[in-house]
């Protein structure tokens, strides 16, 4: 049974940390939703400590994270070379917000901060056919952003999008590296909370309508399960 590596980029506010968890342990209850044999380990470079070789690794996970991955932050161009190996190597890779813009910068994307603002709350994204991935026409999933990928990789096709994040989701053409902007491992309270923390930065309105839209329904479990499946799929 292969493991996951998650990669823990950022560390969750201390006065969210004991109701809502770590990201770590918030993607390890993902996955155990969608396959409770699943186990994972984690590497936090946020707290310093050493990337593995990803050759040595049956599969990654890159978290979210305050940071933007155009920062002058020390582990950011070691964390870009894992992923170019991993990428070589096509040992399977899933990013998450800040791992999404960190994957797509690393394998030549761009990414910056969007005119657009903060995007958070509930947003619904179009899902592109014949994807190989996700089924259906749309997504709803919690997001919590200003930066954005604006242009992908050569490599990578956009499969998932919304007006406000035309390249929401990015599926590799060498079949293991995944990547999303929005956060399948978030639970409508923590997408909450983050709307709480972001009033003061984004105008009430956002703060106000971001709030309101998480009472409807999320897919964050039909996402999540995409994701666990694509890190765990057995290949050749």
């Amino acid at each position: 049974m292969p493991r996951i590596t998650i990669i823990e980029t950022g560390l969750v506010s201390p006065q969210f940390r004991e109701r809502h968890g770590s990201y770590p342990q918030m993607f390890q209850r993902m996955v155990a939703a969608a396959d409770p044999s699943m186990t994972c380990d984690v590497v936090s470079v946020a707290r310093g400590e050493p990337l593995p070789d990803p050759a040595t690794l049956d599969a990654i996970l890159i978290t979210g994270s305050a940071a933007g991955v155009y920062d002058d932050v020390a582990w950011i161009a070691p964390l870009e070379a894992f992923v170019r190996s991993a990428h070589d190597k096509r040992v399977p890779m899933v990013g998450v917000c800040f791992g999404h813009q960190l994957i797509a910068q690393a394998l030549g994307g761009t990414v910056r901060k969007s005119e657009k603002g903060w995007g958070i709350g509930r947003h619904v994204y179009r899902i592109t056919p014949h994807n190989g991935l996700l089924d259906g026409e749309t997504l709803a999933v919690a997001a919590s952003h200003q930066d954005q990928v604006i242009i992908p990789p050569a490599s990578a096709r956009t499969i998932m999008s919304s007006e406000f994040t035309p390249h929401a989701g990015l599926l590799y053409a060498n079949g293991t590296t995944l990547s999303v902007q929005p956060h399948p491992e978030f639970t409508a309270d923590y997408a909450d909370a983050l709307c709480d923390l972001r009033r003061g930065l984004a105008p009430d309105a956002v703060v106000d309508t971001a709030k309101a839209s998480l009472t409807k329904p999320l897919d964050h479990a039909a996402l999540g399960g995409v994701v666990t499946r694509f890190l765990t799929k057995p290949r050749s």
